[in-house]
């Protein structure tokens, strides 16, 4: 049952209604704070699964050669031209809505928007740690912060925010449901390593959301999926060398 999955859509489309309906309410002050206390919750969440590391030389490589694996294919630029190609048919939805949505600065935050949250390295890691282990907290943590977050956002872009959970939804239950059929090819260390590597890019995203250091988040996606046959290789091939 992909009860975190749930959760974190159903916190994305309450959250972009009560921005809409608290308007202009909440003030820049109070935004500009939050968002220091999302970041940081980001890290608590990161630093709390980097212990559970088995193998740490596996997810070190993993980290760099994933980033790297990123870097050179662009992985940043297309998470954002495929929240442009989603923008397009939302905004149209916006026409009337009071908003002005062809202005560049209204686009741009869009499209951060949904990268955000359909593509965000949190959600992807807490994704398939709830399809592989059952284990619903990081995505039910990140439920919390993601009404916030919606709500916010939601203050200044809009309802489009809350129509962000269709696409959001879509994308989580397929890797709910492709994790599920990678599971049973794991062991319990590779799995740690899996989480302990997804807690460093938390530990990133944190720093990202408030604004510390611009980690290159999307780019270190690649090291969730190099992380798992890393651990694998460095277990039966490596160690028996040393």
């Amino acid at each position: 049952m992909p009860i975190g999955v749930i959760c974190n859509s159903l916190a994305i489309l309450t959250g972009g209604i009560f921005g809409v309906a608290a308007g202009q309410k909440l003030s820049d002050e109070l935004k500009s704070k939050l968002n220091m206390v999302f970041g940081c919750c980001a890290m608590g969440m990161g630093i709390s699964s980097i212990p559970l590391m088995t193998y740490m030389p596996a997810v070190i490589l993993s980290m760099i050669l994933g980033t790297v694996i990123g870097v050179l294919i662009h992985l940043d630029g297309w998470f954002r031209k495929g929240g442009a190609l989603m923008q397009k048919p939302i905004a149209g939805l916006m026409k009337n809505s009071g908003f002005d949505t062809s202005s560049p600065e209204y686009m741009n935050t869009l499209i951060t928007v949904i990268v955000l949250f359909c593509a965000s390295g949190t959600g992807i890691y807490g994704t398939m740690v709830s399809g592989m282990t059952g284990d619903h907290t990081i995505l039910i943590s990140k439920s919390i912060l993601d009404f916030f977050t919606a709500a916010i956002f939601a203050c200044n872009l809009g309802a489009v925010v809350s129509m962000i959970t269709v696409p959001q939804f879509i994308i989580f239950m397929v890797l709910f449901a492709a994790s599920k059929l990678i599971f049973p090819l794991t062991t319990p260390d590779m799995i740690n390593d899996f989480k302990a590597c997804g807690g460093f890019i938390l530990v990133a995203t944190g720093l990202r959301i408030a604004k510390i250091k611009d980690f290159p988040v999307a780019d270190m996606i690649p090291a969730m999926i190099l992380v798992m046959p890393v651990s694998w290789a460095w277990c039966n091939w490596v160690l028996p060398l040393l």
